[in-house]
């Protein structure tokens, strides 16, 4: 009877919260995270040695929503499109090169140092600027606005500001979780826009100063490749609205 209670138990955790009694990590695998993340320790990156699996296990586990939460393909979704932005942002690989979207991960700060300096772009999600480093540095913990080089030499810290930028709505920017979850509803002001639910807006989220709303280009394609390139790893569909082509920046 007791063994009865516990798989019964079991079934409804699993059928009420889908994916949240598994942990990231079973579905992205050590094996997994080397094969989607071939160079990163590369001769040719910066940051080789820097972006180990057991950092963002580790990084993870302080997110216990981030890659947990809804069904197995809600989950996959959700961290092939992290993976995807991040990719981007740290990519080493070559625009229209036959492995462009097997070089994520191979920058862990930004190249010229001009951006905000001292708090130009660092980790996964290329934190960037004196606020950001500030609120993340307040959710996680460590004082970034007074040594914002830990984003760059301490690689939990470095896994934990990206994805506390990934988990925190600011402003009228919903979360990107929330967005890879299709949880996010657009306002009125959303649609006039042209911002709608899929990949394209967390993209705007990221970077739409920069890259929507001026037609087709190289920054979005490359955001797509790569997030199309994990979700054909991890079984799950893409969905539609990829890009933010059409979209207005949330600043606008």
């Amino acid at each position: 009877m007791a063994r009865f209670a516990a798989l019964a138990a079991l079934l409804l955790a699993v059928a009420v919260g889908g994916a949240a009694a598994q942990s990231v990590g079973s579905v992205i695998t050590q094996s997994m995270y080397a094969s989607m993340l071939p160079n990163r320790d590369n001769s040719l990156c910066p940051a080789r040695g820097f972006y180990t699996y057991d950092a963002f296990i580790a990084a993870a586990n302080t997110f216990p929503g981030f890659g947990t939460t809804g069904s197995t393909d809600d989950v996959k979704r959700e961290v092939a499109a992290f993976f995807g932005q991040t990719s981007h942002e740290t990519t080493g690989g070559t625009r229209g090169a036959a492995d462009q979207f097997q070089w994520g991960y191979c920058f862990k700060e930004e190249i010229n140092k001009a951006t905000s300096p001292p708090y130009y772009g660092r980790g996964p999600i290329q934190l960037t600027g004196r606020s950001n480093y500030d609120l993340a540095g307040r959710a996680i913990g460590k004082d970034l606005v007074s040594n914002p080089d830990l984003v760059s030499t301490d690689a939990v810290v470095s896994f934990r500001t990206a994805m506390w930028f990934w988990m925190t709505a600011q402003g009228n920017k919903p979360s990107s979780h929330d967005v890879a979850l299709r949880r996010w509803t657009p306002t009125a002001a959303d649609n006039a826009a042209g911002r709608v639910p899929g990949y394209g807006v967390i993209t705007n989220i990221i970077n739409g100063g920069l890259e929507c709303g001026m037609g087709r280009n190289d920054a979005n394609v490359d955001r797509i490749g790569y997030y199309t390139r994990y979700c054909g790893m991890l079984g799950t569909a893409t969905g539609g609205n990829l890009d933010c082509y059409t979209q207005r920046n949330f600043a606008s």
